[in-house]
């Protein structure tokens, strides 16, 4: 993600700055910190953003998306979903924004560094170029579970992936308050689960992967606690660089 940059959409110019995350990652309460956005042309999220997530990325929960520090947690918490709403009563509305976790970004005491239509849709309908003009702000925040109606989760074959030597995955809404701590890729012919290399966010890779379909294990931690989900079959045998396959899976 780019940071340092002048924004110019939305109404005002300001330079943007990277946020250092508060230490509490998984909560039912709001915790108080601060925010601030990122530039982009057309205040949308940005496709090379840490997750690995592409246009998704950019895209997503309709381009209300946020890069973190500490919250990002290692790539574990790549596609968690977030509350987060301003503290100033004048320029702010009191519900803020719902953001999906799309990239990685540290800076001065902040905990997120949302969207420009993430960082607009904290603000009253009259509002917006006020609070661009503080360039970072009072914000708390809280977990919440995300929600994407009619889609199940989907595991994309990333563009880097080279049939059929070497497979490289990311994983595409993941609903609920669960991170994705491991992936494993079950090997025919060892009768055994073998795990996947986290390589960077939520992707995960594998040289001479087993030829055939390819049956995948979730180790998901959340409300449940520590639990495998298991996706059988849900990549073809003849898989492709660039296509999303959707799974039966949908994670509470």
């Amino acid at each position: 993600m780019g940071f340092s940059v002048r924004f110019r959409c939305c109404l005002v110019s300001v330079m943007v700055l990277l946020p250092a995350l508060s230490l509490c990652y998984s909560q039912d309460y709001f915790v108080r910190s601060r925010a601030t956005y990122y530039g982009s042309p057309d205040c949308l999220g940005t496709p090379s953003g840490a997750c690995g997530f592409g246009e998704y990325g950019r895209t997503v929960n309709d381009a209300n998306v946020a890069g973190v520090s500490r919250l990002y947690k290692n790539g574990a918490g790549c596609g968690a979903c977030y509350q987060v709403r301003c503290t100033n009563p004048q320029l702010c509305d009191g519900n803020g924004v719902n953001v999906v976790v799309t990239d990685y970004g540290e800076g001065d005491h902040t905990d997120f560094i949302l969207s420009p239509r993430a960082y607009t849709r904290m603000a009253r309908s009259n509002t917006a170029a006020q609070l661009f003009a503080y360039g970072v702000v009072d914000v708390e925040f809280q977990r919440i579970p995300c929600r994407y109606g009619g889609h199940k989760l989907q595991f994309k074959v990333q563009e880097q992936s080279r049939y059929p030597s070497y497979l490289a995955i990311v994983i595409l809404y993941q609903t609920g308050k669960n991170d994705i701590q491991a992936v494993d890729i079950w090997r025919e012919d060892c009768k055994q689960w073998i795990g996947m290399r986290r390589a960077y966010g939520a992707v995960f890779d594998m040289a001479s992967p087993p030829q055939g379909a390819v049956s995948l294990r979730l180790q998901v931690s959340g409300s449940a606690g520590l639990t495998w989900v298991q996706a059988p079959n849900v990549i073809p045998s003849d898989w492709k660089a660039g296509v999303a396959y959707e799974s039966d899976i949908q994670l509470e």
